[in-house]
This record gives structure tokens, C-alpha cells and sequence, in this order.
């Protein structure tokens, strides 16, 4: 079936540059000049995505967010905005957003934005039809990690998804990189022998493990130079920022160690906690190894990525004193980073 996008934007130059390009990936754009008009056209018409700015007249794009996720909670719903505030940003993913982009807009993002939000739809559905068969279907599958994920909580999941596309939205450099951790790390718990429960946990932790960056200034965050120390010990706050943001909330409280550990090391030189060894909580010991991996390998502002295989070289110097020997023997041996 063919993906139609509705666009809304009081600027007529805005749509027809983002039209223009998703044209090119074999979409149709429909365009609404405000959230009232955009919501006219919604109910008479099947779509597959809307992109929103937050600014207009009449009908603002938060209150269209909220208008149609009250009637179909599972639309895809990607912001953008001139006038970005965190207050904003953390509204937008209250309400349901996929993801919050600033504008002015890279079209390679928003050509990103929309092709991770359509994946995200074309999975939902996906689930929506294994969950009425799911008998049937777990009998058909035979990978552990498979099963694994078409159990897990689907609401919580969905909301935890939207929060990692909150980080992303707060670095563009690192777009995308709570998701590869994600897949690194249950290729590992699997490796590992991990249970089922075990394994959920683990894909919520790593999906969460830097939900903390959000309360990061974007000044620090996306600094194209070196850090300085009090800029790098300010940005050494965020594991405890995403434990004030997830502590009140009952599902993810065992998921905290994970969001607070996960940049302890093996020797004790780690942080916050400075914790040695087998004291870090397994999961967080785990996330750890991807995550550096990840960010070795990605290209940030102050520097080129590094290539694959100078990375590893870098991961086995850090054996027994950033990571856990074992894990990261799992990780080198069965090559999870190849996906």
C-alpha cells in the first residue's frame, strides 16, 4: 500500500522542499497550511504519517497531535520546530510524537525520520496481527530472541521507543545509537544464556541507557571541539538525570541499575558510583561494551569515525579494565556488531 505523508505547515516553501524530497523514497505528500485543516483532511483520508510544525494559526501542531491521537493513538506523529525547549520536546513525546525535529530542516533526517517512523508503523502492524494468533505463531518461531520480543510489553515498549527517538533528536550525531546498543546487547544476553525476563529488561535498559542526555544542554552535548573538564564532568551527570526521570515510574525501576551503571568500569574507574567488577549489575556491564563500541565507530562533532576495525583493536586494550572480560570476549568472539 502506498505511504501518503500529510504535511502541515503555514509555509508553503517548507512543503514544497520536503515534498520534493520524500517524492524521491516514492511518497505522496498532501499538504495543510494549519492544524484545523490538517485535521479535516485526516478524517477523510487515510494516511500513513503527518508531519507538523509545533507554530501555526488556528490550530497549533502539539494540540493536532493531541486531537488525532485521541482518535488513532497508533498514527505516526513526527514534530518540527524553529523555537526548540525541552519543555517542548518532552510535551511533544507525552503526546504520543515519534520524533521532534528543529528546524532548519536536514533533509537527510527528515528522510530518516520518516523511514525509522514507517518501519516502527509496518512492525505495530506486524504485532497487531502475531498477537491474534500468538499461540500459533511461537510455534513457528524458533529464535529465542524473536519470541522474546513479540512478548514483550507492547505500550511500554512503544513509549520507551518514542524516549530513545528524544535522545537522537537531541544529537544529531548520535542518531540511531540507542537502537544499535540495543540490538548489540540482547545479541549478547542471548550469548549469554540470558531468560526471557531477562532479556526484556535488558532491551528496555539499553533503549533507555542515555535517556539522561536530554537534560543535557545541546551547547555541551553538540560542542565540536574537545570537552572541557568541567564541561566533561557536567556531562557525566547524565546517568543520574535518567534515573530522576524513570525513578517514579513502577515498570522501570528494576531497569535503573542499567541507566546508572552503564559507564562503571571493570577496574572501579568508572562513574557515578566508581563500582568494581562483578558489583556492577551484569546488564549495565553488558551495555556498556556496545556503547562504546557505538560511539567509537560514529561520527561526533570534535572528530571522524573510527573505522571497525581500529575500534576493536581499542575495545580488546580496555579487556579487565573499562569492560568485563567476559562480555567483551562474547561480544569479539560472535561478532554482534556485524549486523
Amino acid at each position: 500500500m502506498e505511504n501518503r505523508i500529510l504535511i502541515v505547515d503555514d509555509e508553503k516553501m517548507i512543503y514544497s522542499i520536503l515534498a520534493r524530497r520524500l517524492a524521491r523514497e516514492g511518497y505522496n505528500c498532501v499538504m495543510a497550511n494549519n492544524g484545523r485543516e490538517a485535521l479535516g483532511l485526516f478524517y477523510k483520508n487515510n494516511f500513513s504519517l503527518i508531519i507538523s510544525d509545533i507554530n501555526m494559526p488556528e490550530m497549533n501542531g502539539l494540540e493536532l497531535l493531541k486531537s488525532v491521537k485521541a482518535v488513532r493513538p497508533n498514527m505516526m506523529f513526527i514534530i518540527m520546530t524553529a523555537y526548540p525547549e525541552i519543555s517542548m520536546a518532552v510535551e511533544a513525546i507525552r503526546l504520543g510524537a515519534n520524533d521532534f525535529l528543529i528546524k532548519p530542516i536536514d533533509l537527510e533526517i527528515v528522510v530518516f525520520s520518516v523511514k525509522k517512523a514507517l518501519d516502527q508503523k509496518k512492525m505495530e502492524e506486524e504485532l497487531e496481527s502475531y498477537h491474534k494468533d500468538l499461540k500459533k505463531l511461537v510455534e513457528e518461531k524458533t529464535a529465542k530472541l524473536q519470541h522474546t520480543l513479540l512478548v514483550l510489553k507492547k505500550t511500554h515498549l512503544d513509549s520507551v521507543i518514542v524516549l530513545a527517538g528524544a535522545i537522537d533528536a537531541k544529537d544529531p550525531y548520535t542518531r540511531g545509537h540507542s537502537d544499535r546498543v540495543r540490538k548489540m546487547s540482547l545479541r549478547i544476553g542471548m550469548k549469554m544464556g540470558f531468560s526471557d525476563e531477562k532479556m526484556e529488561n535488558l532491551v528496555f535498559g539499553a533503549l533507555l541507557h542515555d535517556i539522561g542526555k536530554i537534560g543535557i544542554r545541546d551547547e555541551v552535548l553538540q560542542k565540536k571541539g574537545h570537552l572541557t573538564p568541567e564541561e566533561y564532568q557536567y556531562i557525566q551527570q547524565h546517568p543520574l538525570i535518567g534515573v530522576k526521570i524513570v525513578e517514579g515510574i513502577d515498570f522501570f525501576r528494576d531497569k535503573i541499575p542499567m541507566i546508572r551503571n552503564h559507564h562503571e568500569h571493570f577496574d572501579g574507574r568508572g562513574y557515578p558510583d566508581g563500582l568494581i567488577g562483578e558489583t556492577i549489575p551484569l546488564e549495565a556491564r553488558i551495555i556498556a561494551v556496545p556503547d562504546a563500541f557505538d560511539a567509537m565507530t560514529s561520527l561526533r562533532p570534535h572528530r571522524m569515525a573510527m573505522p571497525i576495525q581500529e575500534a576493536l583493536v581499542e575495545m580488546e586494550k580496555g579487556k579487565g579494565k573499562q569492560f568485563d572480560p567476559r562480555v567483551l570476549e562474547v561480544f569479539l568472539r560472535e561478532e554482534v556488531y556485524r549486523f
